[in-house]
Protein backbone atom coordinates (compact mmCIF):
# COMPACT_ATOMS: atom_id res chain seq x y z
CA UNK A 1 0.00 0.00 0.00
CA UNK A 2 1.33 3.37 -0.89
CA UNK A 3 1.31 5.83 1.51
CA UNK A 4 -0.33 9.76 -0.32
CA UNK A 5 1.94 12.70 0.12
CA UNK A 6 0.66 16.28 0.14
CA UNK A 7 0.20 17.58 -3.37
CA UNK A 8 2.66 20.44 -2.60
CA UNK A 9 5.08 18.12 -0.74
CA UNK A 10 4.82 16.13 -3.75
CA UNK A 11 6.00 18.70 -5.91
CA UNK A 12 8.44 20.50 -4.03
CA UNK A 13 10.00 16.92 -4.01
CA UNK A 14 9.78 16.16 -7.40
CA UNK A 15 11.37 19.63 -8.16
CA UNK A 16 14.16 19.02 -5.23
CA UNK A 17 14.91 15.06 -6.72
CA UNK A 18 14.77 16.99 -10.40
CA UNK A 19 17.77 19.78 -9.33
CA UNK A 20 19.64 17.11 -7.62
CA UNK A 21 20.05 14.92 -10.88
CA UNK A 22 20.70 17.42 -13.51
CA UNK A 23 24.10 18.17 -14.41
CA UNK A 24 24.78 20.99 -12.29
CA UNK A 25 24.91 18.65 -9.29
CA UNK A 26 28.47 17.70 -11.55
CA UNK A 27 29.61 20.92 -10.17
CA UNK A 28 27.86 21.32 -7.12
CA UNK A 29 28.90 17.92 -4.99
CA UNK A 30 32.65 18.40 -5.39
CA UNK A 31 32.07 21.62 -3.95
CA UNK A 32 30.01 20.93 -0.80
CA UNK A 33 32.36 17.76 -0.07
CA UNK A 34 35.26 20.30 -0.70
CA UNK A 35 33.43 22.42 2.09
CA UNK A 36 32.77 19.61 4.18
CA UNK A 37 35.93 18.58 4.54
CA UNK A 38 37.29 22.19 5.10
CA UNK A 39 34.59 23.21 8.04
CA UNK A 40 35.19 19.80 9.88
CA UNK A 41 38.15 17.61 8.33
CA UNK A 42 37.66 14.22 7.45
CA UNK A 43 34.73 13.29 9.29
CA UNK A 44 32.37 15.75 8.10
CA UNK A 45 34.23 14.36 4.14
CA UNK A 46 32.69 11.07 4.95
CA UNK A 47 29.46 12.28 6.23
CA UNK A 48 28.81 14.38 3.12
CA UNK A 49 29.56 11.24 0.67
CA UNK A 50 27.48 8.93 2.79
CA UNK A 51 24.65 11.53 2.93
CA UNK A 52 24.02 13.15 -0.43
CA UNK A 53 23.47 9.47 -2.36
CA UNK A 54 20.97 8.85 0.33
CA UNK A 55 19.39 11.91 0.29
CA UNK A 56 19.16 11.68 -3.27
CA UNK A 57 17.39 8.02 -3.16
CA UNK A 58 14.79 9.64 -0.53
CA UNK A 59 13.80 12.59 -2.29
CA UNK A 60 13.18 10.48 -5.45
CA UNK A 61 16.44 10.89 -7.00
CA UNK A 62 16.01 7.47 -9.24
CA UNK A 63 12.78 8.40 -10.36
CA UNK A 64 13.96 11.57 -11.49
CA UNK A 65 16.80 9.99 -13.59
CA UNK A 66 13.92 7.72 -15.10
CA UNK A 67 12.25 10.76 -15.96
CA UNK A 68 15.11 12.81 -17.45
CA UNK A 69 15.99 9.26 -19.56
CA UNK A 70 12.64 9.54 -20.69
CA UNK A 71 13.03 12.37 -22.29
CA UNK A 72 15.25 11.89 -24.65
CA UNK A 73 18.84 11.83 -22.63
CA UNK A 74 19.51 7.88 -23.72
CA UNK A 75 19.12 5.93 -26.59
CA UNK A 76 19.23 8.69 -29.37
CA UNK A 77 16.12 10.43 -27.39
CA UNK A 78 14.51 7.48 -27.81
CA UNK A 79 13.77 5.72 -24.43
CA UNK A 80 13.77 1.91 -23.64
CA UNK A 81 9.76 -0.06 -23.41
CA UNK A 82 10.77 -0.31 -19.79
CA UNK A 83 11.51 2.95 -19.00
CA UNK A 84 8.57 4.52 -20.88
CA UNK A 85 6.26 2.31 -18.38
CA UNK A 86 8.22 3.31 -15.56
CA UNK A 87 7.52 6.85 -16.60
CA UNK A 88 4.03 6.27 -17.55
CA UNK A 89 3.23 4.91 -13.82
CA UNK A 90 5.15 7.90 -12.20
CA UNK A 91 3.28 10.19 -13.82
CA UNK A 92 -0.52 8.37 -13.62
CA UNK A 93 0.76 8.58 -9.78
CA UNK A 94 1.61 12.07 -9.85
CA UNK A 95 -1.06 12.96 -11.96
CA UNK A 96 -4.23 11.29 -9.47
CA UNK A 97 -6.13 13.35 -8.23
CA UNK A 98 -4.52 16.21 -9.70
CA UNK A 99 -6.10 18.86 -12.09
CA UNK A 100 -3.52 18.02 -15.10
CA UNK A 101 -4.02 15.19 -17.00
CA UNK A 102 -2.13 13.21 -19.99
CA UNK A 103 -2.88 10.93 -22.96
CA UNK A 104 -0.58 7.89 -23.93
CA UNK A 105 -0.51 7.37 -28.14
CA UNK A 106 0.40 4.08 -29.22
CA UNK A 107 1.40 4.19 -33.27
CA UNK A 108 2.02 1.49 -35.75
CA UNK A 109 3.44 0.97 -39.02
CA UNK A 110 1.07 -0.27 -41.56
CA UNK A 111 1.81 -3.04 -43.67
CA UNK A 112 5.28 -3.28 -42.03
CA UNK A 113 6.01 -7.06 -43.47
CA UNK A 114 6.11 -5.68 -46.66
CA UNK A 115 8.92 -3.52 -45.59
CA UNK A 116 11.20 -5.95 -44.36
CA UNK A 117 10.22 -8.39 -47.68
CA UNK A 118 11.67 -5.72 -49.58
CA UNK A 119 14.98 -4.47 -48.04
CA UNK A 120 17.64 -5.96 -45.80
CA UNK A 121 17.22 -4.95 -42.07
CA UNK A 122 20.03 -2.28 -42.05
CA UNK A 123 17.82 -0.38 -44.60
CA UNK A 124 14.85 -1.65 -42.02
CA UNK A 125 16.56 0.11 -39.22
CA UNK A 126 16.87 3.17 -40.65
CA UNK A 127 13.45 3.84 -41.81
CA UNK A 128 12.37 3.21 -38.20
CA UNK A 129 15.01 5.35 -37.05
CA UNK A 130 13.31 8.29 -39.60
CA UNK A 131 10.00 7.37 -38.00
CA UNK A 132 11.09 7.59 -34.59
CA UNK A 133 12.73 10.92 -35.52
CA UNK A 134 9.94 12.31 -37.41
CA UNK A 135 7.65 10.90 -34.03
CA UNK A 136 9.43 13.20 -31.76
CA UNK A 137 9.26 15.91 -33.84
CA UNK A 138 5.74 16.42 -34.08
CA UNK A 139 5.71 15.62 -30.43
CA UNK A 140 6.43 17.79 -27.52
CA UNK A 141 10.59 18.65 -26.67
CA UNK A 142 8.86 17.43 -22.99
CA UNK A 143 6.97 14.57 -24.09
CA UNK A 144 8.06 11.04 -23.93
CA UNK A 145 8.56 8.67 -27.05
CA UNK A 146 10.28 5.07 -26.95
CA UNK A 147 9.85 1.92 -29.24
CA UNK A 148 7.84 -0.12 -27.25
CA UNK A 149 7.54 -3.02 -30.39
CA UNK A 150 9.10 -4.10 -33.71
CA UNK A 151 7.27 -1.52 -35.36
CA UNK A 152 5.35 0.46 -32.61
CA UNK A 153 6.41 3.26 -30.58
CA UNK A 154 4.72 4.91 -27.99
CA UNK A 155 4.07 8.36 -27.10
CA UNK A 156 3.38 9.82 -23.09
CA UNK A 157 2.58 13.21 -23.12
CA UNK A 158 4.20 15.63 -20.27
CA UNK A 159 1.03 16.82 -18.35
CA UNK A 160 -1.25 19.46 -19.74
CA UNK A 161 -4.08 21.50 -17.91
CA UNK A 162 -6.44 20.85 -21.07
CA UNK A 163 -6.70 17.41 -22.98
CA UNK A 164 -9.89 16.43 -25.06
CA UNK A 165 -10.30 13.89 -27.96
CA UNK A 166 -10.28 16.52 -30.39
CA UNK A 167 -6.92 17.72 -29.44
CA UNK A 168 -5.26 13.35 -29.46
CA UNK A 169 -7.00 13.22 -33.11
CA UNK A 170 -5.25 16.45 -34.03
CA UNK A 171 -1.71 15.41 -32.55
CA UNK A 172 -2.71 11.97 -34.38
CA UNK A 173 -3.33 13.75 -37.22
CA UNK A 174 0.28 15.40 -37.18
CA UNK A 175 2.09 12.19 -36.20
CA UNK A 176 0.84 10.13 -39.26
CA UNK A 177 1.39 13.47 -42.00
CA UNK A 178 5.14 13.49 -40.25
CA UNK A 179 5.52 9.55 -40.79
CA UNK A 180 3.91 9.89 -44.02
CA UNK A 181 6.70 11.63 -45.96
CA UNK A 182 8.97 9.82 -48.24
CA UNK A 183 12.03 8.18 -46.75
CA UNK A 184 14.80 8.16 -48.83
CA UNK A 185 16.50 4.52 -48.71
CA UNK A 186 18.93 3.47 -51.15
CA UNK A 187 18.25 5.36 -53.76
CA UNK A 188 14.66 4.87 -53.66
CA UNK A 189 11.38 6.67 -51.59
CA UNK A 190 9.80 4.27 -49.29
CA UNK A 191 6.31 5.64 -48.19
CA UNK A 192 4.91 4.71 -44.99
CA UNK A 193 1.39 5.09 -43.25
CA UNK A 194 0.79 4.12 -39.33
CA UNK A 195 -2.52 3.43 -37.48
CA UNK A 196 -2.78 5.08 -34.01
CA UNK A 197 -4.48 4.17 -30.88
CA UNK A 198 -4.56 6.62 -28.27
CA UNK A 199 -5.99 6.42 -24.38
CA UNK A 200 -6.62 9.66 -22.34
CA UNK A 201 -5.60 9.40 -18.55
CA UNK A 202 -9.07 9.88 -17.28
CA UNK A 203 -10.37 6.81 -19.54
CA UNK A 204 -7.49 4.93 -18.49
CA UNK A 205 -8.29 1.01 -17.17
CA UNK A 206 -6.92 0.20 -13.64
CA UNK A 207 -4.40 1.10 -12.02
CA UNK A 208 -0.64 1.29 -13.30
CA UNK A 209 0.94 2.78 -15.87
CA UNK A 210 0.71 -0.56 -18.07
CA UNK A 211 -2.23 -0.58 -17.52
CA UNK A 212 -2.53 3.25 -19.30
CA UNK A 213 0.03 1.47 -22.22
CA UNK A 214 -2.57 -1.09 -22.59
CA UNK A 215 -5.34 0.33 -23.14
CA UNK A 216 -3.59 2.79 -25.93
CA UNK A 217 -2.55 -0.73 -27.57
CA UNK A 218 -6.21 -2.18 -27.28
CA UNK A 219 -7.28 1.31 -29.35
CA UNK A 220 -4.66 0.89 -31.95
CA UNK A 221 -5.86 -2.70 -32.31
CA UNK A 222 -9.78 -1.55 -32.80
CA UNK A 223 -7.61 1.19 -35.26
CA UNK A 224 -6.14 -1.75 -37.29
CA UNK A 225 -9.10 -3.49 -37.49
CA UNK A 226 -11.03 -0.74 -39.34
CA UNK A 227 -7.96 -0.48 -41.67
CA UNK A 228 -4.92 1.08 -42.33
CA UNK A 229 -4.40 4.56 -41.14
CA UNK A 230 -7.13 4.72 -38.34
CA UNK A 231 -7.45 6.01 -35.31
CA UNK A 232 -9.37 4.86 -31.97
CA UNK A 233 -9.70 6.32 -29.12
CA UNK A 234 -9.79 3.66 -25.79
CA UNK A 235 -13.21 3.96 -23.74
CA UNK A 236 -14.84 1.28 -21.93
CA UNK A 237 -17.31 0.49 -24.70
CA UNK A 238 -14.04 -0.50 -26.36
CA UNK A 239 -13.28 -2.40 -23.59
CA UNK A 240 -16.32 -4.31 -22.99
CA UNK A 241 -15.72 -5.05 -26.33
CA UNK A 242 -12.69 -6.42 -26.03
CA UNK A 243 -13.49 -8.78 -23.18
CA UNK A 244 -16.40 -10.16 -24.87
CA UNK A 245 -14.31 -10.73 -28.07
CA UNK A 246 -11.81 -12.88 -25.65
CA UNK A 247 -14.42 -14.27 -24.19
CA UNK A 248 -15.88 -15.59 -27.63
CA UNK A 249 -12.46 -16.40 -28.98
CA UNK A 250 -12.22 -18.98 -25.55
CA UNK A 251 -15.68 -20.36 -26.58
CA UNK A 252 -15.22 -20.71 -30.30
CA UNK A 253 -12.07 -23.04 -30.09
CA UNK A 254 -14.38 -25.53 -27.81
CA UNK A 255 -16.84 -25.35 -30.07
CA UNK A 256 -14.58 -26.38 -33.01
CA UNK A 257 -13.13 -29.06 -30.73
CA UNK A 258 -16.45 -30.21 -29.75
CA UNK A 259 -17.47 -30.38 -33.00
CA UNK A 260 -20.09 -27.42 -32.79
CA UNK A 261 -19.34 -25.23 -35.91
CA UNK A 262 -20.14 -27.77 -38.96
CA UNK A 263 -20.92 -26.70 -42.27
CA UNK A 264 -24.10 -25.90 -43.96
CA UNK A 265 -24.91 -26.46 -47.44
CA UNK A 266 -25.82 -23.78 -50.27
CA UNK A 267 -26.25 -25.18 -53.88
CA UNK A 268 -25.13 -23.71 -57.01
CA UNK A 269 -27.32 -24.78 -60.41
CA UNK A 270 -26.31 -24.30 -64.00
CA UNK A 271 -28.71 -21.70 -65.76
CA UNK A 272 -28.92 -23.54 -68.82
CA UNK A 273 -30.34 -26.76 -67.47
CA UNK A 274 -31.13 -25.64 -63.89
CA UNK A 275 -29.37 -29.03 -62.41
CA UNK A 276 -27.46 -28.77 -59.42
CA UNK A 277 -23.56 -28.61 -60.34
CA UNK A 278 -22.50 -28.22 -56.72
CA UNK A 279 -22.26 -27.09 -53.55
CA UNK A 280 -20.48 -24.46 -51.47
CA UNK A 281 -19.70 -24.85 -47.51
CA UNK A 282 -20.05 -22.38 -45.53
CA UNK A 283 -19.10 -22.53 -41.62
CA UNK A 284 -22.06 -22.14 -39.09
CA UNK A 285 -22.12 -22.59 -35.38
CA UNK A 286 -25.12 -23.12 -33.81
CA UNK A 287 -24.71 -22.05 -30.20
CA UNK A 288 -26.31 -24.33 -27.33
CA UNK A 289 -27.80 -21.35 -25.47
CA UNK A 290 -27.35 -18.55 -28.14
CA UNK A 291 -28.72 -20.58 -31.14
CA UNK A 292 -27.17 -19.45 -34.45
CA UNK A 293 -24.18 -17.56 -34.87
CA UNK A 294 -23.39 -15.00 -37.36
CA UNK A 295 -20.10 -15.96 -39.14
CA UNK A 296 -19.36 -12.42 -39.00
CA UNK A 297 -19.08 -12.54 -35.22
CA UNK A 298 -17.50 -15.57 -35.05
CA UNK A 299 -15.12 -16.15 -38.22
CA UNK A 300 -12.90 -13.02 -36.46
CA UNK A 301 -12.93 -14.81 -33.55
CA UNK A 302 -11.68 -17.94 -34.83
CA UNK A 303 -8.98 -15.91 -36.48
CA UNK A 304 -7.95 -14.08 -33.60
CA UNK A 305 -7.36 -17.71 -31.97
CA UNK A 306 -4.71 -18.61 -35.08
CA UNK A 307 -7.31 -21.56 -35.40
CA UNK A 308 -8.09 -20.82 -39.25
CA UNK A 309 -6.08 -24.08 -40.52
CA UNK A 310 -8.26 -26.08 -38.03
CA UNK A 311 -11.36 -24.69 -39.39
CA UNK A 312 -10.04 -25.91 -43.19
CA UNK A 313 -9.35 -29.56 -41.84
CA UNK A 314 -13.48 -29.76 -40.18
CA UNK A 315 -15.04 -28.01 -43.36
CA UNK A 316 -13.36 -30.41 -45.79
CA UNK A 317 -13.54 -33.48 -43.80
CA UNK A 318 -17.63 -33.04 -43.59
CA UNK A 319 -17.55 -31.41 -47.16
CA UNK A 320 -15.61 -35.22 -48.16
CA UNK A 321 -18.12 -36.74 -46.10
CA UNK A 322 -21.14 -35.15 -47.28
CA UNK A 323 -20.06 -35.91 -51.12
CA UNK A 324 -19.81 -39.16 -50.07
CA UNK A 325 -23.21 -39.94 -48.78
CA UNK A 326 -24.80 -37.95 -52.39
CA UNK A 327 -22.77 -40.41 -54.08
CA UNK A 328 -24.10 -43.17 -51.91
CA UNK A 329 -27.86 -41.77 -52.18
CA UNK A 330 -27.61 -41.79 -55.72
CA UNK A 331 -27.46 -37.78 -56.01
CA UNK A 332 -25.16 -36.32 -58.58
CA UNK A 333 -23.39 -33.44 -57.13
CA UNK A 334 -20.48 -32.61 -59.45
CA UNK A 335 -18.17 -30.72 -56.09
CA UNK A 336 -18.65 -29.04 -53.55
CA UNK A 337 -16.52 -25.36 -52.60
CA UNK A 338 -14.71 -25.37 -49.39
CA UNK A 339 -13.11 -21.57 -48.55
CA UNK A 340 -9.24 -21.40 -48.20
CA UNK A 341 -7.92 -18.10 -46.29
CA UNK A 342 -4.18 -16.30 -46.60
CA UNK A 343 -3.08 -18.30 -43.62
CA UNK A 344 -4.43 -21.64 -44.56
CA UNK A 345 -3.02 -21.34 -47.92
CA UNK A 346 0.87 -20.69 -46.61
CA UNK A 347 0.99 -23.82 -45.37
CA UNK A 348 3.68 -25.71 -46.99
CA UNK A 349 1.95 -29.11 -45.89
CA UNK A 350 -1.27 -28.09 -47.89
CA UNK A 351 -1.25 -30.17 -51.29
CA UNK A 352 0.15 -33.32 -48.74
CA UNK A 353 -2.99 -33.06 -46.45
CA UNK A 354 -5.77 -32.73 -49.37
CA UNK A 355 -4.22 -35.34 -51.28
CA UNK A 356 -4.21 -37.59 -48.13
CA UNK A 357 -7.53 -36.45 -47.48
CA UNK A 358 -9.14 -37.64 -50.86
CA UNK A 359 -6.92 -40.71 -51.00
CA UNK A 360 -8.81 -41.19 -47.51
CA UNK A 361 -12.31 -40.94 -48.82
CA UNK A 362 -11.12 -41.99 -52.22
CA UNK A 363 -12.41 -38.90 -54.38
CA UNK A 364 -10.55 -37.42 -57.57
CA UNK A 365 -9.78 -33.98 -57.34
CA UNK A 366 -11.95 -32.50 -59.33
CA UNK A 367 -14.37 -33.06 -56.68
CA UNK A 368 -13.25 -30.29 -54.80
CA UNK A 369 -13.66 -26.26 -55.32
CA UNK A 370 -10.86 -24.72 -53.52
CA UNK A 371 -12.80 -21.08 -53.37
CA UNK A 372 -9.92 -17.91 -53.17
CA UNK A 373 -11.10 -14.64 -51.98
CA UNK A 374 -10.21 -12.08 -54.96
CA UNK A 375 -8.25 -9.95 -52.00
CA UNK A 376 -5.95 -12.59 -51.34
CA UNK A 377 -4.68 -13.30 -55.56
CA UNK A 378 -4.39 -9.44 -55.58
CA UNK A 379 -2.58 -8.93 -52.37
CA UNK A 380 -0.36 -12.03 -52.48
CA UNK A 381 3.31 -11.57 -53.10
CA UNK A 382 4.33 -15.06 -51.42
CA UNK A 383 5.70 -17.80 -52.95
CA UNK A 384 3.96 -20.37 -50.72
CA UNK A 385 0.45 -19.21 -51.48
CA UNK A 386 1.37 -18.98 -55.08
CA UNK A 387 3.42 -23.02 -55.36
CA UNK A 388 0.15 -23.87 -53.26
CA UNK A 389 -2.88 -22.65 -55.70
CA UNK A 390 -0.75 -23.55 -58.55
CA UNK A 391 -0.63 -27.36 -56.91
CA UNK A 392 -3.79 -27.64 -56.36
CA UNK A 393 -5.05 -26.35 -59.76
CA UNK A 394 -2.44 -29.03 -61.21
CA UNK A 395 -3.63 -31.61 -58.76
CA UNK A 396 -7.06 -31.44 -60.63
CA UNK A 397 -9.01 -29.80 -58.14
CA UNK A 398 -11.27 -26.75 -58.80
CA UNK A 399 -9.86 -23.38 -58.58
CA UNK A 400 -12.90 -20.47 -57.70
CA UNK A 401 -11.94 -16.85 -57.62
CA UNK A 402 -14.33 -16.01 -54.82
CA UNK A 403 -16.05 -12.08 -54.17
CA UNK A 404 -14.89 -11.40 -57.93
CA UNK A 405 -14.85 -7.42 -58.61
CA UNK A 406 -13.78 -6.45 -54.97
CA UNK A 407 -10.24 -6.75 -55.12
CA UNK A 408 -8.69 -5.81 -58.24
CA UNK A 409 -7.45 -8.96 -59.18
CA UNK A 410 -5.70 -8.65 -62.85
CA UNK A 411 -6.29 -10.75 -65.84
CA UNK A 412 -2.63 -11.89 -65.57
CA UNK A 413 -3.56 -13.38 -61.94
CA UNK A 414 -6.23 -15.42 -62.97
CA UNK A 415 -3.90 -17.15 -65.68
CA UNK A 416 -1.26 -17.12 -63.09
CA UNK A 417 -3.04 -19.13 -60.43
CA UNK A 418 -4.91 -21.50 -62.98
CA UNK A 419 -8.77 -19.64 -62.22
CA UNK A 420 -10.90 -21.82 -64.11
CA UNK A 421 -14.40 -19.80 -62.52
CA UNK A 422 -14.95 -16.97 -61.26
CA UNK A 423 -17.47 -15.71 -59.13
CA UNK A 424 -19.21 -12.40 -59.38
CA UNK A 425 -19.85 -10.32 -55.95
CA UNK A 426 -23.20 -9.90 -54.64
CA UNK A 427 -22.83 -6.24 -55.23
CA UNK A 428 -22.46 -6.44 -58.87
CA UNK A 429 -26.03 -8.61 -58.62
CA UNK A 430 -28.37 -6.51 -56.87
CA UNK A 431 -30.98 -4.97 -58.84
CA UNK A 432 -29.37 -6.12 -61.97
CA UNK A 433 -32.66 -6.79 -63.69
CA UNK A 434 -33.17 -3.23 -62.83
CA UNK A 435 -30.42 -1.40 -62.90
CA UNK A 436 -28.34 -0.63 -67.01
CA UNK A 437 -25.55 0.38 -64.85
CA UNK A 438 -25.66 -2.96 -63.42
CA UNK A 439 -26.26 -4.74 -66.41
CA UNK A 440 -23.56 -3.63 -68.05
CA UNK A 441 -21.01 -4.66 -65.67
CA UNK A 442 -22.27 -7.99 -65.78
CA UNK A 443 -22.29 -7.77 -69.15
CA UNK A 444 -18.27 -6.57 -69.17
CA UNK A 445 -17.74 -9.25 -66.68
CA UNK A 446 -19.14 -12.24 -68.36
CA UNK A 447 -17.26 -10.67 -71.73
CA UNK A 448 -14.10 -11.09 -70.01
CA UNK A 449 -14.58 -14.51 -68.89
CA UNK A 450 -15.43 -15.99 -72.32
CA UNK A 451 -12.49 -14.32 -73.78
CA UNK A 452 -10.33 -16.10 -70.97
CA UNK A 453 -12.35 -19.74 -71.52
CA UNK A 454 -13.41 -18.79 -67.67
CA UNK A 455 -16.64 -20.17 -66.05
CA UNK A 456 -18.42 -17.30 -64.36
CA UNK A 457 -21.13 -17.79 -61.52
CA UNK A 458 -22.98 -14.94 -59.88
CA UNK A 459 -23.12 -14.72 -55.94
CA UNK A 460 -26.16 -13.21 -54.10
CA UNK A 461 -28.77 -14.22 -56.62
CA UNK A 462 -32.32 -13.42 -54.68
CA UNK A 463 -35.09 -12.38 -57.23
CA UNK A 464 -36.45 -14.51 -60.12
CA UNK A 465 -35.56 -11.33 -61.99
CA UNK A 466 -32.27 -11.15 -61.29
CA UNK A 467 -31.60 -15.42 -61.95
CA UNK A 468 -33.63 -14.66 -65.74
CA UNK A 469 -31.36 -11.77 -66.30
CA UNK A 470 -28.08 -14.14 -65.57
CA UNK A 471 -29.26 -16.50 -67.84
CA UNK A 472 -30.16 -14.20 -70.99
CA UNK A 473 -26.60 -12.54 -70.26
CA UNK A 474 -24.71 -15.72 -70.41
CA UNK A 475 -23.57 -16.13 -66.61
CA UNK A 476 -22.68 -19.84 -66.24
CA UNK A 477 -24.19 -20.62 -63.00
CA UNK A 478 -25.72 -18.73 -59.87
CA UNK A 479 -25.98 -19.13 -56.26
CA UNK A 480 -27.63 -17.36 -53.37
CA UNK A 481 -31.43 -17.27 -51.59
CA UNK A 482 -33.17 -16.67 -54.12
CA UNK A 483 -32.29 -21.10 -55.46
CA UNK A 484 -32.44 -21.84 -51.59
CA UNK A 485 -30.65 -20.60 -48.20
CA UNK A 486 -27.40 -22.70 -46.60
CA UNK A 487 -28.73 -25.72 -45.09
CA UNK A 488 -28.05 -28.43 -43.03
CA UNK A 489 -26.51 -31.85 -45.15
CA UNK A 490 -29.48 -33.70 -44.00
CA UNK A 491 -32.12 -31.32 -45.44
CA UNK A 492 -29.59 -31.10 -49.12
CA UNK A 493 -31.13 -34.80 -49.61
CA UNK A 494 -34.63 -34.02 -50.16
CA UNK A 495 -34.05 -30.28 -51.53
CA UNK A 496 -32.12 -31.91 -54.30
CA UNK A 497 -34.90 -34.33 -54.78
CA UNK A 498 -37.72 -31.81 -54.72
CA UNK A 499 -35.14 -29.90 -56.68
CA UNK A 500 -35.27 -32.21 -59.43
CA UNK A 501 -39.07 -33.23 -59.70
CA UNK A 502 -39.55 -29.40 -60.17
CA UNK A 503 -37.25 -29.49 -63.08
CA UNK A 504 -39.09 -31.66 -64.84
CA UNK A 505 -41.91 -28.73 -65.19
CA UNK A 506 -40.21 -26.20 -65.23
CA UNK A 507 -39.86 -23.82 -68.49
CA UNK A 508 -36.27 -23.46 -70.09
CA UNK A 509 -35.24 -19.87 -70.07
CA UNK A 510 -33.24 -19.15 -73.15
CA UNK A 511 -30.03 -18.28 -73.11
CA UNK A 512 -27.37 -15.87 -75.03
CA UNK A 513 -25.48 -19.04 -75.60
CA UNK A 514 -28.78 -20.89 -76.33
CA UNK A 515 -29.52 -17.96 -79.31
CA UNK A 516 -25.57 -18.11 -80.50
CA UNK A 517 -26.37 -22.15 -80.86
Amino acid sequence: MRIRLPRTFAVFRKRLATALSGPQMLAFVPALTLAGFWLGGEAALMLVAVAAPVAWLLLGGMDAWIANAARGQQNGGLVGSDAFTAHADALRDELRGATMTSAIFAIELDEFSLLKDRFEPGAVDRVLKAVGDRIMAAAREQDTVSRIGDCRFGVCLEQVRHLDLESCIQLSGRIQQAIEEPIAIDGTSVYMSSSIGFCLLARAPRDTGRDWINGSIAALHEAQRRGPTSVRAYSTELHSRLKTRANLRDEVAAALERGQIQPWFQPQISTDTGKVTGFEALARWIHSDRGAISPAEFLPAIEDAGLLERLAEVMIYHAFTALKAWDSAGLHIPHVGVNFSGSELNNPRLVDKIRWELDRFDLTPDRLAVEILETVVTDTSDDTITRNINALSELGCRIDLDDFGTGNASISSIRRFGVGRIKIDRSFVMKADRDPDQQRMISAVLTMAERLDVETLAEGVETVGEHALLAQLGCDFVQGFGIARPMPFEKTLDWVRTHEAKLQEAPTIPTRKAKRG
